[in-house]
């Protein structure tokens, strides 16, 4: 498999986008965020047809639109009544002009089934290159503002009190999410972004673990994925984004009784320890 020139491209595209969509994924289902990635995907798939219709690369399409939809989003904060109602109509036409656009790429057919379900075996050695930068940059990015993050996240009110600027964190994090979803969606596509995105990182916020270990979880598991849904699309000819999609699900599936076990284990040393206390000063 490995023999390949386009198999070793693709396993290193989607490790260096597993790796950042992991950690931002982790914040996001923190934060009860998970609805951004999805919203930015399809907002990005405007921008990305757009590029293609216009000569340009449709990672600079996707990354601009996702980017611009990311700090308006940042902006609006909780503040705009009926958020929601907007945002829905925001992707709405959205994607309808995504639509219109892909209708007059009547020279690349193949272009709107790359963006929606990703392309992953198509990756070529410069787009390889974008996305080292943007994965070092994000990877950057979050390492600076992962503390006050994780302190915004958990306790707001306290963070503000502190002196934390929420709204400036609620800008820089999800032009970061837009940033990561522009890359994630030259895997999965911009309809399976939740794949890697929110999959890995739900299922190790599930298990309880601590955050760091949590960070680094949610990006060991999420190239785990990406590298798996390779394998297994080498072996059965069935669509990459399909098997990335099925590992995310199962792995969320078995993260219950994991936690449930693990929490067992936990409660009977605990009591365990308490017996052999009590004996000790009997």
């Amino acid at each position: 498999m490995l023999e390949y020139d386009f198999m070793r491209t693709a396993f290193l595209a989607a490790f260096l986008v597993a790796v950042v969509c992991g950690p931002v994924g982790w914040f996001l289902v923190l934060r009860g965020q998970t609805f951004a990635s999805h919203a930015l995907s399809h907002v990005g798939f405007a921008g990305a047809t757009g590029a293609l219709l216009l000569g340009f690369s449709p990672l600079t399409g996707l990354s601009a639109g996702a980017l611009g939809a990311g700090v308006l989003m940042g902006l609006a904060g909780d503040r705009v009544a009926g958020r929601d109602v907007m945002i829905g109509l925001v992707l709405s036409v959205a994607m309808g002009a995504g639509a219109l656009f892909l209708h007059f790429l009547t020279h690349s057919a193949s272009a709107a089934t790359a963006l929606l379900f990703g392309d992953i075996l198509g990756i070529s050695s410069s787009m390889l290159g974008w996305l080292a930068v943007l994965s070092g940059g994000c990877l950057l990015a979050l390492g600076i503002m992962a503390r006050p993050l994780l302190f915004a996240s958990l306790q707001p009110e306290l963070a503000e009190a502190k002196g934390v600027h929420i709204a400036v964190l609620d800008v820089l994090f999800l032009a970061l999410v837009a940033i990561a979803t522009a890359e994630c969606a030259q895997i999965t596509g911009v309809l399976l972004v939740f794949t890697l995105m929110v999959a890995p990182a739900a299922t190790i916020l599930r298990l309880g673990l601590p955050p760091l270990v949590g960070l680094l979880g949610a990006a060991g598991l999420a190239v785990m994925e990406a590298w798996g849904g390779l394998m297994l699309s080498w072996q059965t000819d069935y669509p990459t984004s399909f098997w990335i999609s099925v590992l995310g699900g199962a792995g969320f599936l078995l993260a219950a009784p994991v936690a449930s076990w693990v929490s067992q284990r936990v409660e009977a040393k605990r009591l365990s320890n308490a017996s052999s206390l009590d004996l000790n000063e009997v």
